[in-house]
């Protein structure tokens, strides 16, 4: 099989690349062999998350985008991203000096508008937001990384959809400490302790705070959302199901956990480039 020329930002580095194969799912036997490098397929998907162009518009340069969606959609129905999700996530925590299984979490959720592509029966319209289209409820850790997600209607209020994502989180993982904002508060807060064992703290505004100010905990949740929306495909809603747009998440993810392991230090930013006129 040729490989294609590593040519677009998004595509994987080698470390990235052999943190990523072990943990896709090992080629069938029997039948034909798989005619395009794995590494190529990743690098398509991520391309998708990353610059947010439709499936079809994909550079000639890749797999065909028939091919690709259909290593998508299989590897969903086979659940890698939620396989690979945790393994990645426990390594970066050991790199961090941290413990590999969080013990605190902190939720949240974003509303995004919908595309065209999503229909009537999976979205909503959020009267807080004055927003049409999906609701997105994330649980991170301590680190601002992804621990579980979970996509719904628009219209589902944070307190109502939380359950469902943190009965997930009850199921895989250890957590039980969760930090929230105010949308949370509520009777959540004693059907998780009665039902779920979990604390949940509401991290409130200071009542003299005027304007935007950085909370505590709070935050580091916020910075993920936005890591996420860097991904273009996450800046709304474009899939059909909301399965998809959960593994749109994880794939998002699963991109900046291994580039950081595969980094091995923090980013830093590109320096501002002053542009000075010739005299």
């Amino acid at each position: 099989m040729a490989r294609r020329q590593r040519r677009y930002p998004s595509d994987t580095s080698d470390a990235q690349w052999a943190l990523i194969e072990p943990l896709l799912p090992e080629a069938g036997s029997g039948g034909r062999p798989e005619k395009h490098p794995r590494r190529d397929v990743v690098d398509a998907i991520l391309y998708v998350v990353r610059a947010g162009c439709a499936w079809r518009a994909l550079p000639a340069d890749f797999p065909p985008w028939q091919t690709v969606y259909w290593y998508f959609n299989r590897w969903e129905q086979q659940k890698v991203t939620e396989a690979i999700l945790p393994i990645v996530r426990r390594q970066l925590r050991a790199d961090e000096g941290r413990d590999p299984e969080p013990s605190a979490g902190i939720i949240d959720s974003q509303s995004v508008k919908g595309a065209d592509t999503v229909g009537q029966d999976t979205r909503g319209y959020d009267a807080g937001k004055k927003i049409n289209g999906r609701k997105r409820f994330i649980v991170t850790d301590t680190l601002g990384l992804l621990l579980t997600t979970m996509v719904c209607s628009a219209s589902v209020q944070d307190r109502d959809g939380a359950k469902s994502i943190l009965l997930d989180l009850y199921l895989r993982t250890r957590v039980r400490f969760v930090y929230a904002d105010a949308g949370f508060a509520g009777r959540l807060l004693e059907w998780a302790n009665t039902i779920l064992r979990t604390s949940v703290e509401v991290v409130r505004k200071p009542p003299e705070q005027r304007g935007f100010a950085v909370l505590p905990r709070r935050w580091v949740v916020e910075r993920t959302l936005a890591w996420l929306t860097a991904h273009r495909r996450l800046a709304r809603d474009y899939e059909r199901h909301p399965a998809s747009s959960e593994a749109m998440i994880r794939w998002a993810a699963i991109n900046t956990i291994t580039r950081r392991i595969a980094r091995g230090k923090p980013a830093t930013r590109q320096q501002k480039y002053v542009f000075t006129p010739a005299t």
